[in-house]
């Protein structure tokens, strides 16, 4: 008998039909004699709908509010699955976030999980039934929900079966696994049966929509064995896991167009400016990914990327601290694409980012700046060339 955590997304259980669907899959697994814990994420469009709704009332709803709203959509589709388990005969019970015990800080919208209690679901699959946990939220010290941003409920279900020692986290998704590019974009892609930890953590952040950054690193720190698999059909999905034989070069290509490039002029980095600036995007919560630094004789150009979505938080910054940080200008520029590769290999093999640069030349693609690590090359486009620039180097390594 095995602990099996099964995450199901929004596309999964959108309508009655798809709630049966996958109470079916669940269900097997339970009859065969495993023990399940489900979590569900809200219906469809639902988060989007709600969100729209509070602007309809208030462009400045408090960020409590949004997520005591926000969580009533996840609390909604574990009552159905479990209305849809026990017509199967499994006897199941949904569960909110407080109720299972999953403690958060306070960061309203993108809270971090601190704390998982176990008690209660081991109580309930000692008595045999199927725990349905509420993805994507939680309880704050002050018994506040909170919300663990977009996608969290790939991290609720990874934090579930780390607390529980799960034998198995499989991610139920649209997708059948995870591609070598989105098949979206690039017809060629093909998909990957294995992929390490780290590869698929940069995925994540670098715009792969598969699963979410933080349910990956999650999951490597407590070693949980994840699969990503289509709740759609009955395909072999792609395990996530520490894999030790030689790799390629490259294993995937990612493209994200939700990202703005800033640039600031004229910043005095040997009084450590650019520094500050970091530092005071840190404070407010603002992820900056992409850095490229021009250094003149006294001042610099700094450029750097960040999610669209941070683009204000940025000027507001900017404008708040224009004498502290004594720049002199900046533009935001927003139609621009991050192409990523990606690759454990791509430390041991010469020529990758020569080789990119050659095919994006060929490609007539030109190329606003680039950043590398030891497993990625990332490099920004205009919006219009993204997915040309990923075919491009998809073409190049596959």
């Amino acid at each position: 008998m095995a602990l099996i955590v099964e995450k199901f997304g929004g596309s999964s259980v959108s309508n009655s039909e798809r709630v049966k669907h996958v109470a079916n899959i669940a269900a097997a697994d339970y009859k065969r004699g495993d023990q399940v814990v489900m979590v569900v994420s809200a219906q469809g469009d639902t988060t989007d709908l709600l969100l729209k709704k509070a602007a309809e009332i208030s462009s400045k709803a408090s960020k409590r509010e949004l997520d005591a709203l926000m969580a009533t959509g996840e609390q909604a589709s574990a009552a159905l699955m479990v209305i849809a388990l026990e017509k199967l005969g499994c006897p199941a019970v949904s569960l909110c976030g407080w109720q299972v015990g999953i403690e958060t800080d306070s960061t309203y919208g993108n809270a971090r999980i601190q704390e998982v209690g176990t008690a209660r679901l081991k109580a309930e699959l000692a008595a045999g039934r199927i725990p349905v946990v509420a993805g994507f939220q939680g309880i704050n010290y002050r018994n506040d929900i909170t919300t663990i941003g977009r996608g969290g409920s790939d991290t609720t279900a990874v934090a579930l079966a780390a607390a529980l020692n799960a034998d198995a986290c499989k991610i139920y998704t649209d997708v059948d696994g995870v591609y070598s590019a989105d098949p979206r974009d690039v017809k060629t892609a093909v998909k990957l049966y294995e992929i390490d930890y780290d590869e698929m953590l940069e995925l994540a952040t670098l715009g792969a929509k598969v699963l979410h950054n933080r349910a990956v690193e999650m999951a490597k720190r407590h070693g949980v064995k994840l699969e990503v698999l289509s709740s759609f059909q009955n395909h072999p999905g792609t395990k996530v896991r520490e894999v030790t034989m030689e790799q390629k070069s490259i294993s995937s290509v990612a493209r994200d167009a939700d990202v703005a490039a800033i640039r600031v002029n004229g910043l005095k980095t040997s009084e450590g400016k650019t520094s500050r600036l970091f530092s005071l995007l840190a404070d407010k919560k603002v992820n900056v990914d992409m850095v490229f630094l021009r250094d003149g004789e006294e001042k610099s150009e700094v450029c750097f990327t960040v999610a669209q979505n941070n683009a204000s938080t940025v000027v507001e910054v900017l404008c708040e601290h224009q004498e502290e940080l004594m720049y002199e200008g900046f533009q935001v520029e927003e139609g621009v694409c991050k192409v990523s590769a990606v690759g454990l290999g791509m430390s041991s093999s010469a020529g990758v980012a020569a080789g990119i640069f050659e095919a994006l030349y060929k490609a007539r693609i030109p190329v606003k700046f680039i950043t590398t690590s030891e497993i990625k090359v990332s490099i920004l486009v205009n919006e219009e060339d993204g997915v040309k620039a990923a075919a491009a180097i998809h073409d190049l390594f596959f």
